[in-house]
């Protein structure tokens, strides 16, 4: 049961801390959308997103009201588009229109981000997956609201070096196609080793394979409110610093499963998960960043960052996972640098650097993400940052990410502006030694020996 100075507590979080469900995602299944006949996958498709989300933006509109907790963004996510358009779609301009049909829906249904334009290639590409990627930079420049992934690496099958060396090239194209809004459109763009199938958050969602054709999936954030508690602690041990944070993330993750169970009753639609992932935004106070320096840190980049963010994002989950039946996606801490305020005053303060946010991403929960880097940099080099980052999640076993945004235009010391929930980002200089000849080696780099577990 929950008391009253439980609610509150929860009260006081949503009010004063930053306390919010982040999104809840719809995924729909795409695949009884497969025909040959391109018009009628896209009328497939626009016909069953537009049924299965009527009511999702109400629904989630009416919950938040009614508990008054802040549902800042209600979603889509579909079956990855690289497998639902390889029978109609014989060339890229087919998967743009796929793509522009995917946008007309989100608009229509009134969510703010589709996820799902996406292609699984840890192994291999199929013509239609190569097809998908050459087609991301059309699609994501001439769309509002559609977002773009591409698994490359998994630890089952090791990291697909083609598939890489043609992600850093896409990376760039679509940066110079967006240019005209400072490369904007790599903002959805995400490039995945060991993707979950079940992750709400944009811009990497989809909807994968073995589920069924629809679930509710809800991502909650409160890095504010873990700031908060741990003032309230400051200079107590380890042991008082981690049960703190476990038993506010168990009250974080209450607060989702409750939305959850709310709108997959309302909309019919069962329940998947919930992600606890605190995941930042520009608003002050509202920073995973400061949360680690009132761990210890004086800025976030300093000796010891990785072990306080490894605390931070174990603690996280122990908490989390005692909160609902079904954890999952990403759930931990996010450390995306034009979304988190610390993390920008960090580097503005020479504290943080792209090879220690590299470090980092082997204890925290994605990756390199919303990272702005010099236009001029080389797609080769884009490619080798992707290998890295492949290869810390392929050897331990977890997810990781790269959301790099090489700004055409602008060099390092510049600022750019994308504004909301995306922020802004000071240009980050990146390590100009050539990797071009291991880029160019054609195949996969093979998976780790620990992988082989039957």
């Amino acid at each position: 049961m929950i008391n009253i100075y439980e609610v509150n507590e929860t009260l006081q979080m949503i009010e004063n801390e930053n306390l919010d469900v982040r999104t809840i995602t719809l995924g729909i299944s795409l695949m009884d959308c497969i025909d040959s006949d391109l018009e009628k996958v896209k009328s497939n498709i626009y016909n069953k997103i537009t049924t299965m989300a009527k009511d999702l933006v109400r629904v989630g509109d009416e919950i938040g009201k009614e508990f008054g907790v802040p549902i800042v963004n209600k979603r889509i996510s579909v079956t990855p588009i690289g497998l639902i358009g390889g029978s109609a779609c014989k060339s890229e301009e087919d998967f743009v229109e796929i793509a522009k049909v995917l946008d007309t829906c989100a608009q229509e249904v009134g969510v703010n981000f589709i996820g799902g334009y996406s292609a699984l290639v840890s192994k291999a590409m199929t013509r239609s997956d190569e097809l998908l990627i050459h087609s991301i930079p059309k699609a994501l420049s001439c769309t509002a609201r559609v977002c773009s992934s591409i698994n490359v690496g998994s630890t089952r099958t090791g990291i697909n070096m083609d598939a890489v060396r043609l992600c850093g090239e896409i990376v760039k194209e679509t940066a110079e196609a967006s240019k005209d809004q400072d490369s904007l459109g790599c903002a959805k763009l995400v490039i995945f080793c060991n993707a979950p199938d079940d992750n709400p958050f944009m811009a990497g969602a989809f909807l994968g394979v073995t589920e069924g054709d629809a679930v509710i999936n809800v991502g909650v954030s409160g890095p504010g409110v873990v700031k908060k508690a741990l003032e309230k602690v400051r200079g107590e041990g380890f042991e008082v610093l981690c049960e703190t944070i476990k038993k506010t993330a168990f009250k974080v993750t209450r607060v989702g499963q409750l939305v959850a169970e709310k709108a997959s009753k309302r909309l019919g639609v069962p329940f998947g998960i919930v992600d606890l992932s605190l995941a930042p935004t520009p608003a002050i106070g509202d920073s995973v960043a400061e949360i680690l320096e009132e761990i210890g840190l004086e800025r976030v980049g300093a000796p010891g960052t990785t072990a306080a963010l490894a605390l931070l994002n174990d603690q996280v989950k122990k908490g989390g996972v005692m909160a609902s039946s079904y954890v999952g996606g990403l759930s931990g801490a996010f450390i995306p640098v034009s979304e988190d305020q610390g993390m920008i005053d960090a580097v503005n303060a020479g504290a943080l650097t792209l090879e220690k946010l590299e470090a980092m991403t082997c204890v925290c929960s994605v990756g390199l993400d919303m990272i702005a880097i010099p236009g001029k940099t080389k797609p080769q080099t884009i490619s080798g940052i992707i290998a890295d980052e492949m290869a810390i999640g392929m050897i331990n076993q977890k997810t990781t990410a790269v959301r790099l945004i090489p700004v055409i235009g602008k060099d390092v010391g510049e600022i750019v502006e994308f504004g909301g929930l995306l922020g802004y980002a000071p240009i980050m200089p990146v390590n100009e030694f050539d990797c071009s000849k291991l880029v160019e080696r054609k195949g996969r780099i093979p998976a780790p020996i620990h992988s082989f577990k039957n």
